[in-house]
């Protein structure tokens, strides 16, 4: 026969470091949308402590683009889809844009980007 636990003597589910990161890298591919065809996706490293996730996103963005509003969309969508979908506090989302990728010229301005 088996006796009831307490709730709070029950344990905790912890959830691993790179399932968050899946997740980071995930909701940043959805708040970007379509990439350049050469562009990597986006990947996370996440440090889980408790309840709370320090999130570092890197990502390639197509030029010319409004890089911080592309960068706040990317944090907004990471906290958003991490607390809805693991539970945590997302206090801090570093964003990294490790390349720019420029738009194809065309005519006479193709060469050299300035």
């Amino acid at each position: 026969m088996t006796s009831a636990v307490a709730p709070g003597e029950r344990g905790a589910t912890r959830i691993a470091d790179r399932v968050v990161a899946k997740i980071a890298s995930q909701a940043a591919r959805e708040a970007l949308g379509p990439l350049p065809p050469d562009a990597a996706p986006p990947h996370a490293m996440v440090v889980v402590a408790h309840d709370h996730a320090r999130v570092r996103v890197f990502l390639e963005l197509g030029y010319p683009t409004d890089i911080g509003a592309r960068c706040r969309e990317v944090r907004r969508q990471v906290v958003e889809r991490v607390g809805a979908l693991v539970g945590m506090q997302v206090p801090d989302v570093a964003v990294t844009v490790e390349r720019l990728h420029p738009a194809a010229a065309t005519g006479e301005a193709q060469g050299r980007t300035r």
